[in-house]
């Protein structure tokens, strides 16, 4: 057991509460533990120049924490005048994951902003953002079929991320922030439900890690994903 309770293969508590953002098309705050993100997305009926004119629809995200989402303070970006590095990669990710599983074609030149907001921090907050993200994503377009807008939803599929790790050599699922702060690997897993990869971010903190420990990474988070695949679909069919 670990030093929270779980077993080595347990996700945190997990749940999702869709429509909490009462003005967007979609929205949903997905709590893993103490990890809190509040995802609303937002429908604009145009795109980028570069896709003007192509039939084609643009899913893109943006990403951030509140200051007192951690322990200590963090300064706002805004007032910085400049984003971090650290979040402009991490939006990317988000909106690489979503187009994953969207059929743009089927969009139309209509673009969705995931706004993916930080309320509290303990960890994996980029994979529960990615999670959330879809169920918003799937909300809004939802609406959009109502308002026919759309003939009929884009999705081909489900996407959601979890976070794995090596901690005293032992392979965890779903790191909190002391267990991610003590690995000595760790790697962030975004899946579809039909059990492609869209992407994996790992890295040895420390010495390097076997290609068998990935593996068992790897597994952890099938499994892991499995399990928030289910809890995605029944959010979608309660709402």
């Amino acid at each position: 057991m670990r030093a929270t309770g779980r077993a080595a293969d347990a996700l945190r508590d997990a749940s999702f509460t869709a429509g909490y953002a009462r003005h967007a098309e979609g929205s949903c705050l997905v709590r893993m533990g103490a990890t809190e993100v509040l995802c609303a997305a937002s429908v604009e009926g145009k795109v980028p120049p570069f896709l003007r004119n192509s039939g084609q629809g643009w899913i893109t995200a943006e990403y951030g924490m509140l200051p007192r989402a951690t322990h200590t303070r963090g300064e706002r970006e805004a007032a910085r005048g400049r984003q971090s590095g650290r979040t402009q990669e991490i939006q990317r990710l988000i909106g690489r994951s979503l187009r994953a599983v969207v059929d743009r074609s089927r969009l139309g030149e209509i673009t969705i902003t995931l706004d993916c907001d930080v309320l509290n921090a303990d960890g994996g907050t980029r994979t529960a953002a990615i999670t959330g993200a879809y169920v918003a994503l799937a909300l809004a377009l939802r609406h959009l079929e109502r308002k026919k807008v759309i003939a009929r939803s884009p999705l081909t599929g489900q996407v959601a991320a979890v976070s794995c790790g090596i901690v005293d050599g032992r392979p965890l699922l779903d790191l909190d922030y002391a267990e991610d702060s003590a690995a000595a690997a760790d790697a962030n897993f975004v899946l579809t439900a039909a059990g492609n990869i869209v992407e994996i971010q790992g890295t040895a903190e420390r010495t390097p890690f076997s290609e068998s420990e990935f593996i068992a990474l790897l597994a952890l988070a099938r499994a892991g994903c499995t399990e928030l695949f289910a809890r995605q679909r029944a959010t979608l069919e309660a709402r």
